[in-house]
């Protein structure tokens, strides 16, 4: 076993499950790190003037209504303390943290199944009726890990208005938002001005492929939540160099416009490539990674796994993921040349 767990060396290794921008770190984000790499000898500026200015512009929202934390997790703690929900309802198969999350804050979890057959994609009306007075927190993400679907902003918006009557509180986690074709008609930022039981959650993580800088950001307008959030949570919790990083790619039009645009390119030509294969199904993505189910009987995701990595190609095995199981992976779009390797790869295989 410990042979076949061996890859060729001449392949360079490649995150496909990652699904990072494949542009990678933007230049305005070195750059920015690098001129102001003195500043780590002071305490950050707690108010953070610059980063929320940028956030504003980046999202139309005002600047009373940003919450900041070190990652998305980090923000999803962050409500898990403030609503302490008893009950929360989530989406199945999606995000593992979610669950993990709302379980150590001792609420019960409540799964609504995406359905294969549908090609996972979310029954908005069923999925409404399932929200009642028993719940504190609906929570889903949008677009969908590990599915790759959205749904509309007037979806998000039925699904809010069910919530506020059943007076449950809202979560939409956007970490992947931006690689949408459609995504300003998307995001449900616009919604929050309107719905005091919603937030919005965005991560710099994905889209502009930077992990390890930690930074996410909430939009609410629940005017009781923010205070609460100012009396407990730490003023200067963002590094120094996290925020003039984030200022930097906030404003960043060029990168944002052509990460937008290589994505999109892609994304088609690799569901294209890979459609034609009778024995992996592809359910078709909308984000910046596709979800596809092994049809070969016998073959698992660890065999396909196993396969690419020989190759220096990672890509993410279901096998843990509830919903799915050892007949389903995901992999991400990267640049033309890495996913040519990858789809032959892989074509080899299944």
């Amino acid at each position: 076993m410990a042979e076949r767990s061996l890859r060729i060396e001449q392949y360079e290794t490649v995150h496909y499950d990652a699904n990072l921008n494949p542009l990678g770190i933007p230049s305005s984000v070195r750059r920015a790190i690098s001129e102001n790499i003195v500043s780590i000898a002071r305490y950050p500026d707690v108010y953070y003037s610059n980063l929320k200015k940028a956030i504003c512009s980046y999202t139309d929202v005002s600047m009373d209504s940003i919450v900041m934390g070190n990652g998305s997790v980090d923000l999803i703690k962050l409500f898990a303390a403030l609503i302490t929900p008893k009950k929360s309802l989530i989406l199945v198969p999606g995000p593992s943290e979610f669950a993990r999350v709302l379980t150590a804050y001792g609420s019960e979890i409540v799964e609504f199944d995406l359905e294969e057959e549908k090609d996972f994609e979310l029954d908005v009306p069923a999925f409404i009726n399932e929200i009642d007075e028993s719940l504190d927190l609906v929570i889903i993400s949008n677009p969908n890990n590990p599915t790759s679907k959205r749904i509309t902003r007037d979806e998000i918006k039925a699904i809010a208005d069910a919530c506020k009557e059943k007076n449950v509180f809202f979560v939409v986690d956007e970490m992947y938002v931006e690689f949408l074709d459609d995504f300003e008609e998307v995001t449900a930022v616009p919604l929050v001005k309107k719905y005091d039981n919603m937030a919005v959650l965005r991560s710099v993580s994905k889209f502009f492929a930077v992990p390890g800088l930690r930074f996410a950001y909430a939009i609410l307008s629940n005017q009781e939540y923010r205070e609460l959030i100012d009396l407990t949570t730490t003023k200067n919790n963002i590094a120094t160099l996290s925020a003039i990083a984030g200022t930097a790619m906030f404003r960043d039009r060029n990168y944002i416009v052509e990460g937008r645009s290589v994505i999109h390119t892609e994304r088609s030509l690799v569901y294209l490539a890979m459609s034609t294969c009778r024995t992996i199904k592809l359910y078709k993505p909308q984000a910046n990674f596709m979800l596809a189910r092994l049809l070969k009987e016998g073959q698992t995701a660890a065999d396909v796994a196993d396969h690419c990595n020989r190759r220096g190609i990672i890509i993410r095995r279901c096998d843990d993921i509830k919903g799915l199981g050892e007949k389903y992976i995901r992999f991400a779009f990267m640049n033309p040349k890495q996913n040519d390797l990858m789809v032959n790869t892989i074509l080899e295989i299944v």
